[in-house]
């Protein structure tokens, strides 16, 4: 008597949905997004303190209480601890923060998104598993350019939010560099750029520590060429008159000479008013995003170019 057994055929794994992936990479780098939150909410809270700060600063006053309290100083030393050094410090490192965010944004995602998974294989795992290279990096982007995002955006506007008024006395000029990335679009713009170049040096060097070394001296590069050139960003406005010329405190000056054409002194001043601040912001954005999506288009280039 014969038996017969029944052969089971393998059961054919499933292509991953975008929602897979989507969740994979944010389990792969919980640890940095763990980090990132902690960050976000640190500076959320910072940033709705500075902010209820804000009149008293402006005031030139800092509460206090007779006696002293736990929480208020007595009003005799209130001279030694004033609101408006403690909120001006605040918003200043606040403004350096969302600057620099570019930075280890890029050299976080050229060593650990991108280089170390390629160094240590897992990406090339993840190939095998019915997902295509193309979707991985897409999602590998994706997830990263969108809390990215929703993260520094809402930052810039509790930011703009806790500056008030903008007194310049208080929290800088507009124009200052700190001052002008971390009010606008621009700081979301330098944090995507990060992202892609980041990406794209992974891919160059599928190393973590090498790619990100590059990403971070892109960044710097990148950064500093914009911060030189700012004010060439749209057109100034000048200002001719005889003798002296005093432009308003919220002018940015950009060049100032006094030639003398027969004895008689002339005064040219060249400037952007406070006016020009959006549109020196979606200039500047749109060359980040720009190199943003080159970055990118080159990345998934060289991805396809790559594959066996």
């Amino acid at each position: 008597m014969t038996a017969l057994h029944a052969v089971t055929a393998p059961a054919v794994r499933p292509l991953p949905g975008p929602g897979g992936l989507f969740r994979a990479v944010l389990r792969t780098h919980r640890t940095a997004l763990a980090l990132s939150g902690l960050a976000l909410a640190a500076a959320t809270l910072a940033l709705l303190w500075l902010h209820s700060l804000g009149d008293d600063a402006r005031a030139g006053m800092s509460p206090c209480a007779i006696p002293p309290t736990d929480r208020l100083p007595s009003c005799a030393a209130v001279d030694a601890i004033t609101a408006d050094e403690t909120y001006a410090n605040g918003i200043a490192l606040i403004a350096t923060a969302l600057s620099y965010v570019l930075f280890p944004v890029a050299a976080w995602a050229g060593g650990a998104l991108v280089g170390r998974e390629l160094e240590s294989g897992t990406a090339q795992l993840a190939w095998t598993q019915s997902v295509t290279p193309v979707r991985w990096l897409a999602a590998k982007l994706a997830v990263p350019a969108l809390l990215l995002t929703a993260g520094t955006g809402g930052l810039v506007l509790l930011n703009v939010r806790a500056r008030g008024d903008g007194d310049p006395d208080l929290v800088g000029d507009w124009y200052a560099p700190d001052s002008f990335v971390s009010t606008g679009p621009a700081a979301v713009a330098y944090a995507l750029a990060g992202l892609a170049l980041g990406a794209l040096a992974g891919l160059l060097w599928r190393r973590a520590l090498p790619a990100a070394a590059t990403a971070f001296a892109a960044s710097l590069v990148l950064f500093t060429l914009l911060e030189r050139f700012r004010a060439d960003l749209w057109p100034t406005v000048t200002r001719i008159a005889p003798g002296s010329i005093e432009l308003p405190r919220s002018a940015f000056q950009v060049s100032w000479t006094t030639p003398m054409p027969d004895g008689v002194p002339l005064t040219y001043a060249e400037f952007h008013p406070g006016s020009h601040f959006w549109p020196l912001q979606y200039v500047e954005s749109g060359i980040l995003l720009a190199v943003a999506a080159t970055a990118t288009g080159t990345a998934f280039a060289l991805l396809t170019r790559r594959l066996p």
